[in-house]
């Protein structure tokens, strides 16, 4: 769906679908129950930038050019659009550069595979293997370090699985798995979803195909809502969750293992490549996040209303990540 400028729009879930197996490409769950959500629901939109939001398990409908350049088409996660980080970030660029932000939010995988096809300018993801084979097939070039949060493992109130307030999400995971309490997936291949399939194999569990395992196919607000409504346990980026969480009745159960950390990179499309690409837009837009003022906004952002940062700043590897590739 398309959010034109000057328009503010939410969208709530109303109910839930009959699970049913969706068809799509590449990005489509092949395992276990699917859920789709009726309706997307987002963070506020920026006054000027145009957003899609895409089924995070369908192929996303790539933005028309328009040959202007000072069009830029951004693909990205949708942890950026429902924290409201880019409601933040976008109107500041837009502001400075002149440039007009088209935004496509879907999962990390979907907005990697729009920059692999030359249908976005620049991706900002948080799906490292993805984001390294974007680049060695040299289709994605100048990868770069922009922030960083971490997962966490969120539930029911009453905590079927006995796991709150432990730091060992190997752990965590398999209480689930034995208590056989419901866990909904994200199952879209995103960067959320990726760390999960990993977690579930260091924990030595296979979820898929399991009752108690449900895949959303849908991006993590709704995920989360759909973890609510189903009285059931998420993995979940930190920043969606705060955002989310006067929603929800969902309890942070598991947090700061070394395994849930989240890192994000910013990558721009080879206009070697692809030379319909803005190349001179998506490097003032890499040049902007490393700025030490935007740096200084990521850092900031969610502390007035949250009583918390919700990203680290770390161009540059400023932070000292241990692992800044991720």
């Amino acid at each position: 769906m398309i959010r034109d400028a000057g328009k503010l729009v939410h969208f709530f879930i109303l109910a839930l679908v009959v699970p049913t197996l969706l068809a799509g490409c590449g990005a489509a769950p092949t395992n276990g129950t699917v859920l789709q959500p009726a309706a997307s629901s987002t963070a506020a939109q920026s006054s000027t930038a145009q957003t899609v939001l895409a089924s995070a398990t369908a192929r996303p409908t790539p933005i028309a050019r328009t040959n202007n350049p000072k069009d830029l088409i951004l693909s990205t996660t949708t942890s950026t659009q429902d924290s409201g980080l880019l409601d933040v970030l976008i109107p500041q660029f837009e502001q400075q550069t002149g440039y007009h932000v088209k935004t496509v939010a879907v999962g990390s995988g979907a907005a990697i595979g729009l920059g692999q096809r030359g249908e976005a300018d620049v991706v900002l993801a948080h799906a490292p293997e993805n984001e390294r084979q974007f680049v060695a097939a040299g289709t994605g070039v100048d990868r770069q370090l922009v922030m960083f949060n971490d997962f966490i493992l969120v539930g029911p109130a009453d905590d079927p699985a006995k796991v709150h307030g432990t730091s060992d999400i190997t752990a965590a995971l398999k209480a689930i798995a034995a208590s056989k309490t419901t866990f909904i997936s994200r199952g879209d291949k995103s960067g959320t979803d990726q760390i999960e399939k990993k977690l579930w194999k260091d924990a030595a569990v296979k979820p898929q195909g399991q009752a108690w395992y449900v895949e959303s196919g849908s991006g993590m607000g709704q995920t989360l809502q759909i973890a609510d409504q189903r009285h059931a346990y998420t993995i979940s980026d930190r920043a969606t969750y705060l955002a989310f969480k006067a929603r929800v009745a969902l309890a942070l159960d598991v947090e700061k293992d070394p395994q849930l950390l989240n890192v994000y990179h910013v990558i721009a499309v080879n206009p070697q490549r692809f030379p319909q690409v803005n190349k001179d837009g998506a490097q003032l837009f890499l040049k902007f996040l490393l700025a030490p003022p935007t740096q200084q906004l990521i850092g900031s952002f969610g502390k007035e209303k949250y009583g918390q940062q919700l990203f680290t700043p770390c161009a540059q590897n400023n932070c000292h990540l241990p692992n800044p590739d991720g």
